[in-house]
């Protein structure tokens, strides 16, 4: 395998936008590392998944809320790619581990709270820190924010505003990153039909019909209308987009 073959890392990549994104990835001839946090077995799978689209995939445990680990798996990642791809960085960084909580800010907990902003925010600040070092100048970060930060839906007031934190973070990485050549983009989902937030649109058809109501396109997304679009962004058809903010909602709430 010559060192032309690009290789990205996805946060949560067991399931949902993450497994997505990690299999698109692997379409477009891009090698991908996993991480997960519980579920083995389902990052396992989705390792098998990439390797069947020709690529080469990884799973690694992370705790992308626990910022004290993050030095101990940038040493993991270092080994990992020396014994596994002979090299020593990684191309892009996907930013995706994350999970919801649906509370109104009356009943809002300290913990709810701490841990939303110890993973989505946080955490993708400090891990993003952590491996910079092992990030190949002319690479690509790409974020996961959501749809909430332009629309507002009742009970996601502390998840949206970690995730509000996170476009402007993109920003900010973008224009420090730049003279590296390194571009950092972020990608807002709308409602999406995956085992997210305990699977709540997955599961309930009501709110895939409301949802669709509100979306020009009529339908509630699918892991399926995201993860491609989070791949694209690791190409160098999209090389020149940066700092950008792209919502892919099908058009909710115009």
């Amino acid at each position: 395998m010559g060192n032309t073959t690009k290789i990205a890392l996805v946060t949560g990549g067991s399931r949902g936008l993450g497994r997505n994104s990690a299999i698109a990835l692997s379409k477009k001839g891009i090698d991908v590392i996993v991480t997960y946090n519980k579920e083995q077995e389902l990052a396992d799978s989705a390792v098998q998944e990439i390797e069947s689209n020709g690529a080469k995939g990884y799973a690694m445990k992370l705790d992308a809320g626990d910022v004290s680990s993050f030095e101990a798996f940038r040493s993991q990642l270092q080994a990992v790619l020396k014994e596994q791809w002979n090299r020593d960085h990684i191309d892009f960084l996907v930013n995706n581990a994350g999970f919801g909580i649906n509370a109104p800010i009356a009943d809002t907990t300290v913990e709810q709270f701490d841990s939303l902003m110890n993973v989505h925010f946080k955490g993708v600040f400090f891990l993003t820190q952590t491996l910079l070092p092992v990030m190949n100048d002319h690479g690509g970060i790409v974020n996961i924010s959501t749809g909430l930060t332009r629309f507002s839906m009742k009970g996601s007031a502390a998840y949206a505003a970690m995730k509000g934190a996170i476009e402007v973070l993109t920003k900010y990485m973008a224009q420090e990153l730049g003279e590296r050549g390194i571009r950092v983009n972020v990608v807002a989902p709308g409602a999406i039909a995956t085992d997210f937030g305990g699977g709540r649109i997955k599961s309930n058809q009501n709110l895939r019909d409301h949802i669709g109501s509100i979306t020009a396109l009529g339908r509630a997304g699918e892991a399926d209308d995201i993860g491609g679009v989070v791949a694209a962004l690791c190409t160098p058809e999209l090389a020149w987009v940066n700092a950008q903010r792209i919502e892919a909602s099908g058009g909710m709430l115009l």
